[in-house]
């Protein structure tokens, strides 16, 4: 104990300029330890790092705030870069996916197949909304591709999932792994046009975050923002006009993205609009209007966004 006796020559005053640095140490060192874990703390949103934030990300803030009403059981908005929400509403609660599936078997396909590729329809379906495709008809996947994300065409998600190496059941597994490459921890699905409500869930914000990297890709994005689109087998007899379900594409900046609806399911709408450059992804399940829900979110976002740069360490 001798090595303690001198502890005992220390003067009293001493001790208390002693404690308050010794207070002082203790909260820095927790403030650096939490630093460590790269957590980045957003809103009521924790994002565990790392989390696929593009380079061009910038941290979107809303300038003036407000609560919007809308019909819609489960709503988000979502920066596309940086994955920031700006506003949500029930955003883990799955939903059924109903046709917002077809983002899914999009890009899913677009890993596989190139657009000029000639796929052959294996089957014809009635199911839900089709464009009347027929057995042993070709056609190009760019073609089929607008057939399914203008008019929802279930055919054509059909068609493209059947000439997938393994066909139908192969193709859902490689949207079903995406959907884990992708982190999207609360979706699943059993058939590529989303009609298995069962079957086809996710949540508002797993949604959103396929979205986000669904828009990135040029070729999607492309069909997504196009109105009407004129489409031919590879005969060139059977001819098909088709037009976009989404309203509101072409307004306040809105560029796509997908529409859906079952029963079960109720409205849903996924939207993406650009908003100063940037773009901002919108969805809305189990709404009894989903036009007008969207509208209302569009409000909240439109012109009411600043963007602050991200630090690198951040990234």
């Amino acid at each position: 104990m001798k090595h303690l006796k001198f502890l005992k020559k220390i003067p009293q005053k001493v001790y208390f300029l002693f404690l308050p640095l010794f207070l002082l140490f203790i909260f820095l060192t927790g403030f650096l330890m939490t630093y460590s874990f790269k957590v980045w703390n957003i809103g009521n949103k924790l994002l565990p790092r790392p989390f696929n934030v593009s380079p061009e990300a910038k941290l979107p803030i809303i300038k003036t705030k407000f609560i919007p009403v809308v019909s819609a059981q489960g709503a988000i908005i979502m920066d596309a870069d940086s994955k920031v929400v700006l506003y949500s509403k029930n955003p883990d609660l799955r939903f059924s996916t109903a046709s917002t599936a077809k983002i899914m078997t999009a890009l899913s396909a677009l890993d596989y197949f190139k657009t000029t590729d000639i796929l052959t329809v294996r089957q014809a379906t009635s199911d839900g909304s089709v464009i009347n495709l027929f057995a042993g008809e070709q056609m190009s996947f760019e073609n089929l591709l607008y057939a399914m994300l203008l008019p929802s065409a279930n055919d054509a998600a059909l068609a493209i999932s059947q000439n997938y190496p393994g066909e139908e059941p192969a193709f859902v597994q490689k949207m079903n792994s995406k959907a884990k490459e992708l982190k999207l921890y609360n979706t699943h699905y059993s058939d590529p046009a989303g009609l298995v409500d069962s079957g086809d869930y996710t949540t508002p914000f797993d949604l959103a975050r396929l979205s986000s990297f669904a828009i990135k890709n040029n070729t999607f994005k492309q069909i997504v923002n196009t109105k009407e689109k004129v489409i031919y087998d590879t005969t060139g007899a059977s001819i098909y006009p088709l037009q976009n379900l989404n309203k509101l594409l072409g307004i306040d900046g809105v560029n796509g993205i997908k529409t859906g609806y079952t029963e079960e399911a109720g409205q849903v709408l996924v939207t993406s609009k650009d908003e100063k450059g940037k773009t901002v992804i919108i969805v809305v399940m189990g709404s009894e209007d989903r036009f007008s829900d969207t509208a209302k979110l569009l409000d909240l976002v439109s012109n009411n966004l600043t963007y602050l740069s991200i630090h690198p360490k951040l990234r």
